[in-house]
């Protein structure tokens, strides 16, 4: 066994028969030590080479715990770094989670107490206000509990999606009601009402609401059950804000079963007398002239009703699409790509001037470039290819531009002028990874093309980016290289070798002597260390001298290998890349300043005209946009699906067709608002969107349910269709603000946050805030018109309000212990 350098040398490797000498490793060749072939470097703000390492994270861990851990372990190590030595972390992803993370909560604690105001403003009592806000707490623990049970994380995800508006709804409900039945049980009587008579009370007004409110939720939390479907990486992201909603609601149901109408018999049982609030009072001033002029106009009312829909119809149909808002991480990826035939000390050199020039942006804290692949090749890639990561000062301190997009622009533009001849990429560090493992591709859009030609592949890739070049919003543009690449090629004449006694082995042996040939290993310890032979650098780099490299023949006669091979430096393919058992290659492209929908179906009309493609030439898209395709793919089954289930319970709630249809009515209604809002702010539809239009969905049936059924019990006690429907709207007015108004401000710091991780929560809490205005509009407005329109007729006590039209003959016996749930 080999210890030193000497051992190796005195290695016999050959004995002349002749004279009976030994011929040794050291007489034909130079033993020393050599590095490994270089096939990558890492360079940092333009001062040149440092070391990097990257912590890799299992799968199924917790990013937090796993960097907090990384960064316990690195304090350990320092006082064993040898002198001069630092280490220091340029990439943290922790920070990211705690500013996400920091956005949530504030926005819950600012939804929570816009939610608590209006609670306040509308119940006009505190303890009211304060009974309801209970719910909230009790129902987060629930979340976080079966949060706890099920492994979900709390994230930017699976906590964007909370409103405790919609949280509280039911128990607005059980609350309102209760204080109505309390006031009037309360009239008139000289003493407080006891513990007992104030439970009676409580009970009687929560079971008159509590069918119509359990549909109500039962609805909202079956529009959620879409998500539930999503796979692939949109259910990854989707499945933990649809069960975190889930579980709060369901925590929310039973605090509006249990201890909330407990509390309001306990505190509000002294609660003799119903004092409006002035912004209540103002309302019923208000809003019975405005009813009173809808309902005189049902026709009129409809129309317009019907024209706004077909309006928001054409107004969505032309807005873009996108998988879901872009998450502003806080630094940027940039990725260098240049010819194949580039030397790595030439990609390095280039590195640094790149990172000289991104340090000139004030807004640049620091670059660093890995150009190549490490030893352990976690990310292989050629010396050809850098991957920067960037990472930015804070965007209140930008001076070059205000927003991430003006930045990028603006770097591009300098790098083009100052470093022309590369190719540039710019994406974010998370962004990119995730499209790279997704789609295989490093950029929004990944267009790929199978075939088996590479030339005509190749051919194909050049017209397809001159096409995508002409779309608007087109950023970014490339495509693989796939020619290009310097290489020798030998080729080994067996004829020629035949005759000369050359065995093609040998001949083979010598080749693989140009780059290194293996042939052992050696221990020290644990490490092992592998042994090559190979020609000097100044027989390699010269092709003349290769061609003089001596090769074993007949009788030991050493024969050129120029004699029985030829040597010729060829362009080859730089990469040959398969899926499904075809070659491909893809063409990239980033999409900027517009919606991602739009611009690929742009991208593909244009493809379309401009590329002829050749015969077996296949196109596939990919990226950012198949996420979007798979995703609307589900949803385009699951949503209707689950609109379907809506419209059974609601029939299943009040066992007539017309009835269930006019409730029916919110949900496209509600979209109307959703729609324009998301217009007015330059929004384009995405899954966040989607998110928003199911939760708006449930609501806006929620307060239609609760008004219809009100509505329907003033006709079973006799009252014509116009009455029920004008005094049913009245006295459910506050309930149907306050739930209203509570889910939309419970959005409402969602809507406005600029925080990190906003973009993603934006367009949910824009959907929700608008459709609920259109949505409310409706309830108030169209429901009690239409209704009195389509129902008319006096009805019989006790008969089917929607079927009878018998003369109204007795009113009901009131039992002041259990008053009508109307406005006094």
């Amino acid at each position: 066994r080999v210890q030193t350098l000497e051992d190796i040398a005195e290695v016999i490797i050959d004995t002349r028969e002749e004279t009976g000498v030994p011929v040794r490793v050291r007489d034909v060749a130079r033993v020393h030590f050599a590095p490994m072939l270089r096939q990558g470097a890492v360079t940092r703000d333009g001062r040149g080479e440092v070391v990097t390492g990257i912590v890799m994270m299992l799968i199924g861990a917790n990013g937090r715990e796993v960097v907090d851990a990384a960064k316990e372990r690195l304090e350990r190590l320092e006082p064993s770094l040898p002198e001069g030595v630092e280490i220091e972390i340029f990439y943290d992803r922790s920070e990211l989670v705690d500013r996400t993370i920091r956005t949530v909560a504030t926005n819950l604690a600012e939804g929570a107490l816009f939610v608590v105001g209006v609670l306040f403003l509308l119940l006009g009592s505190f303890r009211g206000g304060m009974i309801v806000a209970a719910a909230i707490p009790f129902a987060m623990l629930v979340a976080f509990t079966a949060m706890e049970a099920l492994g979900l994380s709390g994230n930017l995800m699976s906590l964007g999606a909370i409103d405790f508006g919609i949280v509280v709804d039911g128990s607005i409900i059980v609350v309102e009601n209760a204080v109505v039945h309390l006031a009037a049980a309360a009239r008139g009587q000289k003493r407080p009402l006891t513990y007992q008579e104030a439970s009676k009370v409580v009970l009687g007004s929560t079971l008159d609401v509590r069918r119509a409110a359990l549909f109500g939720e039962a609805i909202i939390v079956l529009v959620y059950v879409p998500l539930l479907t999503l796979a692939g990486i949109e259910g990854k992201m989707f499945k933990p804000m649809a069960l975190t909603v889930l579980f709060a609601l369901g925590g929310a149901f039973v605090a509006s079963l249990t201890f909330v109408p407990v509390l309001v018999a306990t505190f509000m049982r002294k609660h003799t007398e119903e004092k409006e609030p002035f912004l209540v009072r103002l309302l019923h001033r208000v809003y019975p002239r405005l009813l009173g002029g809808a309902m005189r106009h049902p026709r009129t009312i409809a129309l317009v009703s019907l024209v706004a829909l077909l309006l928001t119809a054409g107004l969505g149909s032309r807005m873009g699409a996108e998988f879901i808002p872009r998450l502003d991480e806080g630094a940027l990826a940039v990725q260098i790509l240049r010819l194949p035939s580039v030397s790595l000390e030439e990609s390095v050199a280039s590195s640094t001037r790149f990172e000289r020039v991104l340090r000139e942006f004030p807004e640049v804290t620091s670059v660093i470039s890995k150009t190549g692949r490490a030893e352990i090749a976690t990310d292989p890639m050629g010396v050809e290819i850098s991957d920067v990561i960037i990472t930015l000062r804070p965007p209140d301190e930008w001076e070059t531009a205000d927003t991430r997009e003006g930045l990028i622009e603006a770097m591009s533009e300098r790098l083009e002028e100052r470093l022309p001849g590369q190719g540039y990429s710019f994406s974010q560090p998370i962004e990119l990874r995730m499209a790279e493992l997704i789609s295989g591709s490093r950029s929004d859009v990944a267009i790929t093309i199978y075939g088996d030609d590479l030339a005509d592949l190749e051919r194909m890739s050049l017209a397809v980016q001159a096409a995508v070049r002409q779309v608007p919003g087109a950023a970014d543009v490339r495509g693989e290289q796939l020619a290009g690449l310097p290489t020798l090629e030998v080729t080994v004449d067996r004829a020629v070798a035949a005759r000369y006694g050359v065995r093609v082995r040998d001949a083979l042996d010598a080749i693989e002597a140009i780059g290194g040939r293996g042939v052992g290993q050696v221990y020290e310890g644990q490490v092992r260390y592998r042994m090559q032979v190979r020609l000097p650098a100044e027989l390699r780099d010269d092709i003349d001298q290769l061609r003089m490299l001596p090769v074993s023949g007949a009788e030991n006669v050493l024969v050129p290998l120029g004699q029985v091979a030829s040597l010729d430096v060829v362009d080859s393919p730089a990469s040959v890349s398969r899926e499904a058992v075809r070659r491909r290659t893809i063409v990239e492209v980033n999409v900027r300043g517009r919606d991602l929908a739009g611009f690929v179906a742009e991208a593909q009309e244009r493809i379309r005209e401009d590329v002829q493609l050749s015969p077996g030439t296949v196109l596939d898209w990919g990226g950012q946009f198949e996420n979007l395709q798979a995703a609307t793919e589900r949803l385009a089954i699951a949503v209707p699906l689950a609109l379907t289930l809506i419209f059974v319970l609601l029939y299943m709630a009040f066992g007539d067709l017309k009835t269930s249809l006019l409730i029916y009515l919110n949900v496209p209604f509600a979209a109307v608002g959703g729609v324009v809002l998301l217009a007015l702010r330059g929004m384009p539809f995405s899954i966040s969107a989607a998110v928003g239009f199911i939760a708006l969905f449930g609501i806006a049936v929620l307060n239609g349910v609760v008004l219809l059924t009100t509505v329907k019990k003033l006709r079973a006690n006799g009252a014509s269709a116009e009455e029920a429907a004008r005094e049913g709207a009245e006295s459910r007015l506050r309930a149907v603000v306050m739930t209203a108004s509570v889910a939309a401000l419970g959005f409402f710091p969602m809507a406005l946050s600029s925080g990190a991780g906003a973009e993603v929560q934006r367009p949910l809490a824009t959907v929700v805030i608008g459709g609920l205005v259109s949505a409310t509009f409706l309830t108030l407005f169209v429901l009690p018109s239409l209704y009195a329109w389509l129902f008319k007729g006096p009805v019989a006590p006790g008969s089917d309000p929607d079927e009878s039209s018998g003369e109204r003959t007795a009113a009901p016996q009131e039992d002041p212990m259990e008053p009508e749930a109307t406005h006094e």
